[in-house]
């Protein structure tokens, strides 16, 4: 039995419960005294609220002056819910909030009382450049008007820029963006260079995104190296006219393929008649393989779209291009030669850390989103997180149909376009979500043949997002999505100038409509959301086939042959609703222990790398590089000046610690891949990993002094101290960018699939 037919086993017995979640009487209580606070606060002038909100030191004072500085700078007054959200934030929570209920103003609230309670400086951590810069400068008035200051940091920041925006009591920046600065800071060979201050406090915005989803995405700094050859470029030729079936196959899960013994003899002759699996083939092994991954099983406009001349990645939570994104192992330089493009530089990774590691730097993390009980026992395991879910502050009557469940695509796909047409021709507002940019543009094409106009968002046309998501909930408006539309956007209804909003609501209200089921719960719940905003009307029901791939991968061997179905193809059957509900809750399962089972091959890492940064600051901070040199080299140290001695064992000692990490770093993604081979020897890969990586770094510290000693006495210092004579040259160019997740699982499960295949004879 395969591992991955294994997986699937222990997950048709996962049932992800919901978090137990954060009793609110403790806050409810003090709504009735925060709200007593209001007339004294409304007395006083700008000035006076200014100073009663430097004073301010618990959260019933903090959050009436919140409550006030919001109304006098924005005229939005907190409702009692927002303020339950603050004092969740304040309390080191993660707020569940509905869609619409101002939780932009509500983490502004608790970034101010956290600055005030002595937990500044506050990061608000975002999902992209946009919201940093937009909430930040949509808060500004009122910051100022609680004596605090605010920054924002994007893409385009300067260094100069950063360091000013890191000063202000509040920074807005994305969490990507955060950990590069934090990368960056720990190269640096001069303090007054760092950009970011202490890591305080962190409010993180679409919390179970940022701290769930992106968790494991190691975000990268690379510095520039010459390579020789580029043998996946060769490779993906190699691969091209490969048929399936008969020189390779794909595993029933679609994650993985292996070479046929046809298809193995074809690449081998190509190459000379060599064997691919002798032990000094290993990089022609490893480039066939990774270019047929990206040929058999990576999609263009699903997995990635090609614009611009580029591979641009689609985050598949979100349907958007995934910025600044790569894959590992060779499978970005893979599709990028089966597209016909130029490889782009990957280089030497001179520093990296996950979204996980580096939110655990914060002394105090909270968050909010209107998604977070589904994952909360997540939260509790990796972030020692609690929800704390908030009531709307107006009752949610968006009507949510069950499930429609087809047979085939095709009944499905008809009946989709049917139930839009019947909505268009009333006028109703209509939102299609669909899961990948090939269905969004099936699905225009579809609507276009029954003569009903739409606006198609994807990761294609991102840059009209905007003008496309003001008009959703006009009168008559058909938008088909991806899950662009089903996370941070606001549909109004009756269009951007709410205009028609009367006429929309006596239809219903926006009507949202999901073609298929995505992968995780969440993302459908994020898409039925976009409807009932704040009490609107609205409505939700998701189309599904039974041929859609979550359905066949995790639960095609449950459904029965022959299900119950009426004359219209809708299938009426309970063990086919069931099978649905329970293939979702089977892909967060495997989700869930992907993530679990990455985590522990990155804890070793995150352990060394902070032992690391802490000799690091010393060698930075202090003499004690200095005093190395003169216990150990002490002929040649009382002969050097002595503030050459100390700059120059400074700068040697940070130049070899910051080489032998990235050769460290280097030395362990080999073993991690290499590593999962011994699993066919029964042998625990996590054990073995452990085995190799914990004497490497001891290694690694021992030849830190090593190479510094050894540079300090061959180094001429007679004439002062200049890197260029140690010959200690740091990397020319360096650039950062976020490693996508593996789209075909763990190491584990390919390596045995195209391995274990050749071991057993191809049988």
């Amino acid at each position: 039995m395969g591992v991955s037919t294994r997986l699937k086993g222990r997950f048709r017995k996962f049932l992800q419960r919901p978090g137990t979640t954060v009793d609110l009487a403790p806050f409810r209580k003090r709504l009735p005294a925060i709200e007593a606070r209001e007339e004294a606060l409304r007395e006083l002038d700008d000035e006076a609220l200014t100073e009663a909100a430097g004073e301010a030191k618990d959260f019933t004072e903090l959050c009436a002056i919140g409550r006030e500085a919001a109304w006098r700078a924005l005229e939005q007054r907190p409702y009692d819910v927002q303020l339950l959200g603050v004092m969740a934030l304040l309390s080191a929570k993660v707020a569940e909030m509905a869609t619409g209920e101002g939780k932009t103003l509500t983490a502004t609230i608790a970034a101010y009382g956290h600055v005030r309670l002595g937990h500044g400086p506050v990061h608000v951590l975002t999902v992209n450049d946009y919201l940093a810069r937009r909430d930040a400068e949509w808060m500004e008035p009122v910051y100022k008007l609680l004596g605090l200051t605010v920054g924002w940091v994007t893409e385009a920041s300067t260094h100069e820029e950063r360091r000013e925006a890191y000063l202000a009591d509040v920074t807005y920046v994305s969490v990507s963006e955060a950990g590069f600065d934090y990368l960056r800071d720990q190269l640096v060979t001069d303090v007054e260079d760092r950009v970011q201050r202490e890591l305080a406090t962190a409010i993180v915005d679409e919390a179970d995104s940022i701290l769930i989803d992106e968790a494991r995405v190691p975000m990268v700094l690379a510095g520039s190296i010459t390579t020789e050859s580029d043998p996946v470029h060769e490779a993906a030729e190699l691969v091209r006219d490969l048929r399936p079936g008969k020189d390779f196959e794909v595993a029933d899960d679609g994650r993985s393929v292996a070479f046929t013994d046809t298809g193995l003899k074809k690449i081998e002759e190509k190459l000379g008649g060599i064997d691919l699996y002798a032990d000094d083939q290993v990089e022609h092994l490893s480039a066939v393989n990774v270019a047929l991954h990206a040929q058999a099983l990576l999609r263009r406009d699903v997995d990635y779209i090609v614009r611009n001349g580029s591979v641009e990645l689609i985050d598949e939570m979100r349907g958007r291009v995934a910025q600044r994104r790569r894959w590992p192992d060779g499978l970005q330089a893979a599709v990028e030669a089966k597209e016909g493009l130029s490889a782009t530089a990957e280089g030497e990774v001179l520093d990296t850390i996950t979204v996980q590691a580096y939110i655990a730097l914060y002394a105090t993390v909270c968050g909010m989103t209107a998604t977070a009980v589904h994952v909360g026992e997540q939260l509790r395991e990796y972030f020692k997180l609690e929800v704390a879910v908030i009531p709307p502050n107006t009752e949610n009557i968006r009507e949510d149909e069950p499930d429609r469940i087809y047979s085939v695509h095709e009944d499905r796909d008809r009946a989709l376009v049917e139930e839009i047409q019947i909505a268009h021709e009333k006028g109703r507002p209509v939102l299609v979500g669909t899961l990948d940019v090939k269905a969004s543009e099936l699905l225009a094409k579809q609507l276009a043949a029954a003569g009903i106009p739409s606006n198609v968002l994807n990761a294609k046309n991102d840059a009209e997002e905007a003008s496309i998501i003001a008009e959703a909930g006009a009168v008559g408006a058909v938008t088909v999505s991806t899950q662009m539309a089903g996370r941070g956007v606001d549909i109004r209804l009756g269009g951007s100038d709410e205009a028609d909003r009367d006429r929309v609501v006596e239809l219903g209200g926006l009507y949202v409509i999901g073609s298929g089921r995505h992968d995780s719960r969440r993302v459908d719940d994020q898409l039925r959301g976009r409807a009932g905003r704040q009490g609107d009307p609205g409505g939700s029901v998701f189309f599904v086939s039974l041929e859609d791939e979550l359905v066949v991968r995790h639960a095609g061997d449950i459904l029965p042959r022959s299900p119950r179905m009426d004359m219209d193809g809708v299938v009426h059957d309970d063990q086919v609703e069931y099978a649905v509900e329970h293939a979702q809750r089977v892909a967060e399962g495997v989700n869930h222990e992907i993530h679990r089972n990455t985590w522990r091959y990155s804890v070793v890492i995150e352990q060394q790398r902070i032992q690391l940064a802490e000799r690091r600051e010393r060698l930075l901070t202090s003499e004690i590089a200095a005093i190395m040199l003169l216990e150990r080299s002490p002929e040649k140290a009382k002969e050097t000046d002595e503030d050459v001695l100390s700059d120059a064992a400074r700068a040697i000692a940070l130049f070899h610690l910051d080489r032998l990490w990235a050769e460290h770093l280097a030395e362990l993604q080999e073993v991690r891949e290499g590593v999962h081979l011994r699993a066919l020897g029964k042998l625990d890969p996590l054990d073995e990993f452990h085995r190799a990586a914990v004497p490497a770094f001891q290694n690694l510290l021992t030849q830190v002094e090593a190479r510094t000693i050894a540079t300090f006495e061959e180094t001429d210092l007679s004439e002062g101290w200049e890197p260029e004579r140690a010959e200690i040259v740091r990397p020319s160019a360096t650039w950062t960018y976020l490693v996508h997740d593996n789209p075909f699982g763990s190491e584990l499960d390919r390596l045995i699939a195209a391995v274990g295949r050749r071991l057993t004879g191809g049988n």
